[in-house]
This record gives C-alpha cells, sequence and structure tokens, in this order.
C-alpha cells in the first residue's frame, strides 16, 4: 500500500459531508483529500455518498460527477479519459493508479479514499507538482543523438532491434511509480525515479542512438540510479504493466560490463 506524504507540520483535517439526494439508489462514500493553497482549512478530508448507479464505473466518473451535481469547487486533472494521456493518476484506496481506468466498484466496502500522487508537493486538491518530474525526464535527453549525416528518409532499425523498446516506450509518464517508490520520497530532489530511468534505458538500448557512453556517464551517480533498492513498488502500480525496476537493473548491469 502506497502511503500519503502529507505536508510537514500539518493533520489532515475531518472537512464537510455531503449526503447523498433523498430518493438516491446504491449509494458510495468517496473520502477526498481538499487543499485550496488560499483556504484556511488545509488540508482536510470532504466526504460525498455519490449514487454510483448514476454515473459512469470508473473513478474519475465519480470525480466529474462530483464536481458537476455536488461540489463544483473540487480540482483534479483529467484529458483523455482512456489510460493514454496520464493526467489523472492518483492515490485511490491507497494505490496509484488512474482513475480513468479504475472501476469504483474495485474499491471494497462501503467507502473510497481519493488522494493526490504521494509525496509530491500539491497544486490543489488532487492536482500534484510534477515540475521536478518533468526537469528530471528532461535531463536525460529523451531523444535520438547522432553523429552520422541524416539520412534522407529515415533511420533504419531491424525488426529485432525494434522489439527491444517493448515494455519501454509505452510508458505515459504518469508518475504512478515514481511517487510510489520509498527512494523517491526519501532522495526526490538526486534520484531520478522508475519512469525517468525507464526512458533513459529505453535510449540506451535504442540501435539507432550513438551517444551510449555518454549516457552511461551521466547514469554513473551514487544518487541518480543507485538509489533504486528493487523495492518493486513501481512494477505493482504501473497502469500499463511495465516493470522500471527490470529496466534500472540492466543499466546497472550495463555499467558493471563496461567497467569490467
Amino acid at each position: 500500500m502506497v502511503q500519503l506524504t502529507l505536508p510537514k507540520n500539518s493533520r489532515v483535517q475531518k472537512g464537510r459531508h455531503h449526503s447523498a439526494p433523498a430518493g438516491s439508489g446504491k449509494t458510495k462514500t468517496f473520502k477526498v483529500y481538499r487543499y485550496d493553497p488560499e483556504g484556511t482549512e488545509n488540508p482536510r478530508w470532504d466526504t460525498y455518498d455519490v449514487d454510483v448507479d448514476n454515473c459512469g464505473p470508473m473513478v474519475l466518473d465519480v470525480l466529474i460527477h462530483i464536481k458537476n451535481t455536488i461540489d463544483p469547487t473540487l480540482a483534479f486533472r483529467r484529458s483523455c479519459r482512456e489510460g493514454v494521456c496520464g493526467s489523472c493518476a492518483m492515490n485511490i484506496g491507497g494505490r496509484n493508479t488512474l482513475a480513468c481506468t479504475h472501476g469504483h466498484a474495485d474499491e471494497p466496502g462501503h467507502e473510497c479514499s481519493i488522494a493526490p500522487l504521494p509525496s509530491m508537493p500539491v497544486v490543489k486538491d488532487l492536482i500534484p507538482d510534477l515540475t521536478m518530474f518533468y526537469a528530471q525526464y528532461a535531463s536525460i535527453e529523451p531523444w535520438l543523438h547522432t553523429t552520422t549525416p541524416e539520412p534522407q528518409k529515415e533511420w533504419i532499425q531491424s525488426p529485432q532491434d525494434r522489439e527491444k523498446l517493448d515494455g519501454l516506450y509505452e510508458c505515459i509518464l504518469c508518475a504512478c511509480c515514481t511517487t510510489s517508490c520509498p527512494s523517491y520520497w526519501w532522495n526526490g530532489d538526486k534520484y531520478l525515479g522508475p519512469a525517468t530511468l525507464l526512458h533513459a534505458y529505453r535510449w540506451l538500448i535504442d540501435s539507432r542512438d550513438e551517444a551510449t557512453g555518454e549516457r552511461l556517464d551521466a547514469l554513473e551517480d551514487p544518487f541518480k540510479l543507485y538509489r533504486c533498492h528493487t523495492i518493486m513498488n513501481c512494477a505493482q502500480v504501473c497502469p500499463k504493466g511495465l516493470n522500471p525496476a527490470k529496466a534500472i537493473a540492466e543499466i546497472k548491469k550495463t555499467l558493471a560490463e563496461r567497467v569490467v
């Protein structure tokens, strides 16, 4: 279970309770983390009794229903609603996942907690500040580095070399894995985290890239790479079924073989 890391010197207060309208059908209570940078009751848990027969099957459907019909002040990110963009990543029932692909019926019991991704500063309510996350991703320079003249049409890659990228390129940068990693909670300012390192490996093994040595030099650092202790939270929570820990292990193996 992934625990939510709250702002320092703060306690989550019991917030407002919103009852379901009279005559509602099957209801379920959703306990939602609230934080308003301009408010005075921070942070707090607001509870909403929702008629789940009157909204879609996913947790994101519930949040949209709450915002549209109960509490328009609730803030959260969302875009594709298809598990592609990663915008609606949050902590649901103690586990990082995507609200658009996680069914509210999958949460046992009558109550379901919804909170922002752990360890990140909160912008408002369920919206984390991912500035550091994206800066770390940019630091690995996620594009082809080449020295040979650019071909007239395209860089050629064999089917076998292309297959090596499977299980890596599918990452949608939702940050579920990175914010579920205790090593990242402790060293988030120095450790690159599972998502960024998975992408780093994707470029290391791309047969078209010609900067393998430089990329390895940039990663060979006690904190950037070696804070990974194979806890495996990243693989457990990835909504795309990827295994960042395996990619990190492959980077370490490549560095070890290079030294020898």
